[in-house]
């Protein structure tokens, strides 16, 4: 198997702080791994140091097979990044940004303006492109972002928490590009909080917290390591909730949790599920739902962390400090 990006015992610090811990990381020619964690776990800085903008403290990377540190120049021409804001210049039109990246990679003109075209209606930006950026809505300033990324026609695209920001409409737009993207054989690695994100998108997908990776493999292969499926009840009246709980409790050896009307519990053993609606039905308490499911990507990163996924690390302010110095 081919790999377009290796890394092995990434180290890099930030004064006291270990934003890395020795990360290995392995993504195949053609896949897309998606890289969760909280704020300053460390998936930034594994970003940059792997698109060469950020040296790191130890371990060694490649990306298609050049080593990040020692021939970052050759990197450079395979890569393409999108970071977690849109980078855009908001006072040149679409048009004029793209064809001055294509420029800068060393396009003529003609090549440069043509690009341009072919990546705005890429993204369904035509009509835009002559607009300032600045008047573009934060979708389409992040599609635009997209595009500028992939001027060059980069081997392996770098996703730095691309739909940060956006409303549910505009990421849905966005994940439709990525799997375009990898369709067309690009490797991408995608670094996300947005947990569906990474179920709808990464082939492969990797657990970062405090700067270490705790957890790798497919979705369904995460979702399985809590060992544990989902049961949710829903009574019909919602003053039997607080009962359900004591049941559920009792046959389960768990308290569930009660909230939104319905009580949640995670359950090792399905055969329970019997005992619960007959102890229920001998109250008299109707359920108006009640669903067995596997656990989801927030309910692993939870039982994984002790914490979801939206909460913030402490690395995350060592990083931001280097990262604006």
């Amino acid at each position: 198997m081919r790999y377009a990006i290796q890394a092995e015992g990434l180290v890099k610090r930030y004064g006291e702080t270990r934003a890395l811990d020795g990360v290995d990381l392995v993504v195949p020619e053609g896949r897309l791994l998606g890289v969760l964690g909280p704020n300053g776990a460390g998936k930034t800085t594994a970003v940059r140091i792997l698109a060469t903008l950020l040296r790191a403290d130890g371990g060694r990377a490649t990306v298609g097979g050049f080593d990040v540190a020692r021939e970052a120049h050759k990197v450079r021409t395979l890569i393409g990044l999108t970071g977690q804001y849109a980078a855009v210049d908001e006072t040149l039109t679409g048009v004029e940004n793209l064809v001055m990246i294509g420029r800068l990679l060393g396009l003529s003109r003609a090549a440069a303006k043509a690009r341009a075209a072919e990546l705005l209606s890429r993204f369904d930006l035509t009509g835009a492109g002559g607009r300032a950026a600045k008047t573009y809505s934060g979708g389409m300033r992040r599609r635009l972002d997209l595009a500028a990324s992939l001027v060059g026609r980069p081997q392996v695209l770098f996703l730095d928490e691309p739909t940060t920001g956006l409303d549910p409409r505009s990421r849905t737009e966005l994940w439709q590009v990525v799997r375009d993207l990898q369709a067309d054989g690009v490797t991408v690695l995608l670094t996300t909080q947005y947990l569906q994100e990474a179920d709808e998108l990464a082939d492969d997908i990797v657990v970062f917290d405090h700067g270490r990776v705790i957890a790798a493999g497919t979705s369904d292969e995460l979702k399985a390591t809590t060992g544990a499926q989902v049961l949710q009840v829903r009574p019909t009246r919602e003053g039997h909730l607080t009962l359900v709980g004591e049941v559920i409790a009792e046959i389960v050896g768990d308290r569930p949790q009660l909230s939104g009307g319905e009580a949640t519990v995670n359950i090792k053993d399905p055969a329970v599920v019997p005992a619960i609606v007959r102890r229920l039905d001998d109250l008299g308490v109707v359920a108006a739902e009640l669903s067995l499911r596997k656990s989801s990507l927030d309910e692993v990163f939870l039982a994984l962390t002790g914490h979801r996924a939206e909460e913030p690390a402490a690395a995350e302010t060592a990083e931001k400090q280097e990262v604006s110095a």
